[in-house]
């Protein structure tokens, strides 16, 4: 089980504003930051997901449970508003499971981030 993830990050402040708010629907926030280059961000005052100024190791998947297909589109329509781009619109993927929900965007460091709901609609 994984406690936490952390992502190094070629902008701090822009990637700072684009998790912010893709992450909103999830309920995600800023609930720590360190020197201005490190935020911690999670729900229920947690973080469990870290940025930090220091350029990606080349890009990465990260995937967030989402408790509904409301919130998978909610996301999606966040972080392309946000300024991420599109990787995947909300939909079904068959091809991983029946009931497989997810959306996909990259970040600004080229990161593919989803979203997934596993719960049928």
């Amino acid at each position: 089980m994984l406690d936490h993830l952390s992502l190094g990050v070629s902008d701090y402040a822009k990637s700072k504003r684009f998790f912010e708010s893709a992450l909103a629907p999830l309920g995600y926030k800023v609930l720590m930051e360190f020197g201005g280059a490190t935020a911690g961000l999670g729900v229920g005052g947690k973080p469990d997901f870290w940025i930090s100024q220091g350029g990606s190791v080349g890009p990465v998947h990260v995937a967030f449970a989402s408790p509904d297909r409301a919130t998978v589109d909610a996301f999606h329509k966040a972080a392309v508003s946000a300024g991420g781009s599109d990787n995947g619109t909300p939909g079904l993927r068959p091809e991983y499971h029946a009931n497989y929900y997810g959306a996909f965007v990259y970040d600004p460091d080229g990161n593919n981030i989803e979203v997934v709901c596993h719960r049928p609609a």
